[in-house]
């Protein structure tokens, strides 16, 4: 099941982008053993996303035969990462260095906000902090607000926990090639540089201004943009390409020949709010009628409760329902190794006999 099938994984627990990572390569198919707190064994929570596929166990890891036996599992298993300050995983015995030295093809996953190193790699952080570091923050929001938090989708989610699981994907290559493991150190403040690469791109070639609202596609277009509907509920707007721009204006069956200046910056406001008074005399249902079958790059702005609902998610099966709990399914898909998950998140510390039994381990020192 899965590209990544016959692959071990040993994930240090941890909250959000690391339990992520670790949650992109269990539904690829690897075999994900997860290591909680002692004092947390028993508890479940089976809607715990991120701990979907993996196996669970605990482990007091200030006790040395504890982590003589953790050494053992780590030198049977192709990856470990963790999500600790720096410094921490040396302190209890488990440093790049150790873990390198018994098993020489492993690749090491480190996620942290700042990185291992530099003058701010000690301090504590979350999303916010790292995507204001790397300009996204100031680059989302409209003109006359505070920058607007995306959600912790750009730092801790994509700049981090997905940027974590190519690091690893890309190092396990190099490692299933030459035989040589490495520390991958994946800092969501990078990752989420990384992810405003394009943008640093257009403002180098005079293309992007450094403000908010003021860009094709920063919601000041008046053709890349949300809409509120007659019903309170919202359309997005993408019409970039001139030809569905035109498809747009007929579709709204709008005769202003303003709107055949399509990319005239002056005139974005004032196009806006014509398209926004138009807009306003329809529903959101009136206006998915409209523009049904149509290339015109308009959408529903939906729900979580309605994505799950939509008809074409629907028929592509990207939610999936597994005990009770319908869920966004494995993403991407293969023609061949097609992902499955495999369960929701058990009891920490489920899995600790099979564990010990299947890597030779001794059960009483966890």
């Amino acid at each position: 099941m899965g590209p990544l099938s016959n692959i071990k994984v040993l994930e240090f627990s941890g909250i959000g982008p690391g339990p992520y990572c670790g949650m992109l390569l269990a539904d690829m198919g690897a075999d994900v053993i997860r290591i909680g707190r002692k004092d947390s064994e028993g508890l479940e929570n089976k809607y715990d996303i991120h701990n979907r596929s993996k196996r669970s166990i605990t482990a007091d890891l200030k006790n040395k035969n504890t982590i003589s036996e953790i050494l053992k599992l780590i030198e049977q298993v192709d990856v470990i990462f963790e999500g600790f300050r720096p410094g921490v995983m040396e302190k209890l015995g488990l440093g790049p260095d150790i873990c390198l030295a018994r098993n020489s093809k492993l690749v090491y996953g480190r996620m942290t906000g700042w990185g291992q190193d530099g003058p701010m790699s000690n301090l504590a952080g979350h999303d916010i902090n790292y995507i204001s570091l790397s300009g996204a923050l100031n680059s989302i929001g409209r003109k006359d607000s505070n920058p607007i938090p995306p959600l912790n989708l750009i730092g801790d989610y994509g700049g981090g926990g997905m940027h974590l699981a190519f690091g690893i994907v890309s190092g396990l290559i190099h490692s299933l090639k030459t035989g040589e493991g490495q520390v991958v150190d994946s800092a969501m403040v990078d990752g989420s540089l990384s992810l405003m690469s394009f943008f640093y791109s257009l403002k180098e070639m005079g293309h992007w201004e450094d403000n908010r609202e003021s860009n094709l596609l920063d919601g000041y277009a008046h053709f890349y943009d949300t809409y509120e509907c007659k019903d309170n509920k919202f359309l997005a707007i993408g019409s970039i390409e001139p030809q569905f721009y035109s498809e747009l204006i007929e579709k709204l069956d709008i005769d202003d020949d303003k709107f055949k200046d399509q990319y005239n910056k002056d005139l974005w406001p004032e196009l806006k709010e014509k398209m926004a008074l138009k807009i306003k005399l329809k529903s959101r249902t009136e206006w998915i009628d409209v523009f049904s079958d149509s290339d015109a790059c308009v959408s529903p702005v939906l729900s979580m409760e309605e994505a799950q609902n939509h008809p074409h998610n629907v028929s592509r099966e990207a939610f999936t329902e597994i005990d009770g709990f319908n869920q966004p399914n494995a993403s991407p898909r293969y023609s061949k190794t097609n992902p499955k998950i495999k369960h929701n998140a058990k009891k920490i510390g489920a899995d600790i006999d099979n564990v010990c039994s299947e890597f030779n381990l001794s059960k009483e020192a966890f």
